[in-house]
C-alpha cells in the first residue's frame, strides 16, 4: 500500500464562507491534509475558535491585533498551544509563501487578496484561486508569474472550476502553441452560467427600492455580503467573465454569459464539432474545493450527488444588461484592458460598501463605477505598483462620488 504524503494547507480568508467549506473538506481527509496556516481579518473571534479546533502552526491577523488575539486565545483555550502569530500585509505574504506549505487557498475577498495570492504564486505553490479580483486587477501580470514560477493554478469559483473540468487536459499547452488560432484545442466558446440573483424578475422601478437585506439573500448560494450583492447586480458575473478570459486565454467575445436560475449546470464549454460539455452538481462550494485540492484525483467532498429526477427541468435565458449594466461595464473593461479592470473592481468595492451601509441606492452602484472609469484614463498595467496606484485613485474618486450622492439625499 502506497503511503500518501500529508500536504500542509494555508487558508487565506479562513473566516469566510469559502474558508468554512475548505475546512469542512479538509476535515474529511486528515490522512491527506493538515491545516498549517490560517488568516482572518474582521472576525477574529471566529479565527480564535478555528485555531483551537484545527491547530494551525501559524495565524495571520490585521496589524496591531496580534497581542489581543494571543490574550483572547489563551483565556478561552488555556489548554491549547498558542499558534505563531503574524500581522498585516507582511504576515499574509509570509504565510502564503511559507516554505513548509504546499497548498494555498486564496479566499480573501476583494483587492486585499492580490498581494498574498501573488506571493503564493511567486513561491511556486499549488494555488486554489477563489479570489477572482487577483485576475481582474492584474490578469496579465498574474498569469505571467504563474508561468515563470511554475506554480499550479486551479480555479475554485464554481463556474471556472466547471469550465476547467470540461476543457481538454492539454488545453493550456494547446493554447500556448495555438495562441492566434480561432479555435484553440477545438474550443469555440465558453458558456458562463449565472443564477441571475434575487432580482432577476424585478422591474427598473422595483430595483430603485432594493434594500441591502434583500440583496444579501441569494436564492441558491450561501456567500458573504459583498459577493452576494455583486451577484444581485451581475457584477460578480462580470468579474468572472474577466477572470475566465485570463484563465482560459480567450477573448471576451468568446465568453457568453447565460442566466441559469437553478444553478445546477455550473458552466459549459462548446467545441467546433457542435458538442457542448457541461459540469453539473448541487450548488455547494465543497465540490469545486475538493476537486481543486485533489486534482487530478477525486476525493469525497461531503456533497450529495445530483438527483436529476428532483431537478426535473433546466432553464436558460440571456442576461438583461439594461437593467443590470454592471455586466456590460465589466465586458467593456476587459476589452479596454490595461488598468481599466482594476479601476472597475476598486470602484465596485467602494460602491457596494456604500450600498451595504445604506449610503447609496442599489441602482447607483453601476453609475458610480461608470463615472470612475470615465475619469481615470487607461494605462498599461505593466507592474504591480501601477495597478495598486490606479486601485487607490479609483477608490478615492468613488468615495468622493458616494459622498456627493449621500449628501444630496440627507
Amino acid at each position: 500500500m502506497v503511503q500518501t504524503l500529508i500536504e500542509n494547507v494555508c487558508i487565506l480568508g479562513a473566516t469566510g464562507s469559502i474558508g468554512d467549506s475548505t475546512l469542512k473538506v479538509l476535515s474529511l481527509h486528515p490522512e491527506r491534509y493538515r491545516v498549517f496556516a490560517l488568516s482572518g481579518h474582521g472576525r477574529l473571534d471566529k479565527l480564535i475558535d478555528l485555531s483551537a479546533t484545527h491547530h494551525p502552526h501559524i495565524v495571520a491577523v490585521p496589524d496591531g491585533q496580534g497581542a489581543g488575539f494571543a490574550s483572547s486565545f489563551t483565556r478561552r483555550y488555556p489548554k491549547h498551544p498558542l499558534p505563531l502569530i503574524v500581522e498585516g500585509r507582511v504576515g499574509l505574504t509570509e504565510i502564503a509563501a511559507h516554505p513548509d506549505i504546499q497548498v494555498v487557498m486564496a479566499a480573501i475577498v476583494g483587492a486585499a487578496g492580490l498581494e498574498p495570492t501573488l506571493a503564493a504564486v511567486n513561491a511556486g505553490k499549488r494555488v486554489l484561486l477563489a479570489n477572482k479580483e487577483s485576475l481582474v486587477m492584474a490578469g496579465d501580470l498574474f498569469m505571467d508569474r504563474v508561468r515563470v514560477s511554475g506554480a499550479t493554478l486551479l480555479p475554485v469559483d464554481s463556474e471556472h472550476n466547471a469550465i476547467f473540468q470540461c476543457l481538454p487536459v492539454d488545453y493550456v499547452e494547446s493554447s500556448e502553441r495555438l495562441d492566434t488560432h480561432p479555435s484553440r484545442a477545438g474550443v469555440s466558446q465558453i458558456l458562463l452560467t449565472a443564477s441571475g440573483g434575487p432580482f432577476r424578475r424585478h422591474t427598473w422601478e422595483e430595483l430603485q427600492h432594493v434594500t441591502p437585506e434583500e440583496a444579501c439573500k441569494h436564492p441558491n448560494w450561501v456567500m458573504g455580503q459583498k459577493i452576494t450583492v455583486d451577484s444581485a447586480t451581475l457584477m460578480n458575473k462580470g468579474l468572472e467573465l474577466i477572470e475566465a478570459c485570463h484563465l482560459f486565454a480567450l477573448p471576451p467575445e468568446r465568453v457568453t454569459v447565460v442566466i441559469h436560475p437553478q444553478s445546477i449546470i455550473h458552466s459549459m464549454v462548446q467545441y467546433v464539432d457542435g458538442s457542448t460539455l457541461a459540469q453539473m452538481g448541487n450548488p455547494d462550494m465543497c465540490t469545486p474545493i475538493a476537486h481543486a485540492l485533489a486534482w487530478p484525483l477525486r476525493i469525497n467532498a461531503g456533497v450529495a450527488p445530483l438527483d436529476l429526477f428532483q431537478v426535473a427541468e433546466l432553464r436558460f435565458e440571456a442576461p438583461d444588461e439594461v437593467r443590470f449594466p454592471c455586466l456590460r461595464l465589466a465586458r467593456e473593461a476587459i476589452q479596454a484592458g490595461g488598468t481599466v479592470p482594476a479601476v472597475l473592481n476598486a470602484a465596485n468595492e467602494i460602491a457596494v460598501a456604500a450600498f451595504l451601509a445604506k449610503r447609496i441606492k442599489f441602482i447607483e452602484i453601476p453609475h458610480i463605477i461608470d463615472s470612475v472609469i470615465t475619469q481615470l484614463p487607461m494605462t498599461r498595467a505593466h507592474d504591480l505598483a501601477t495597478i495598486l496606484h490606479y486601485d487607490s485613485e479609483a477608490r478615492a474618486i468613488a468615495t468622493a462620488r458616494v459622498e456627493q450622492l449621500y449628501g444630496a439625499v440627507r
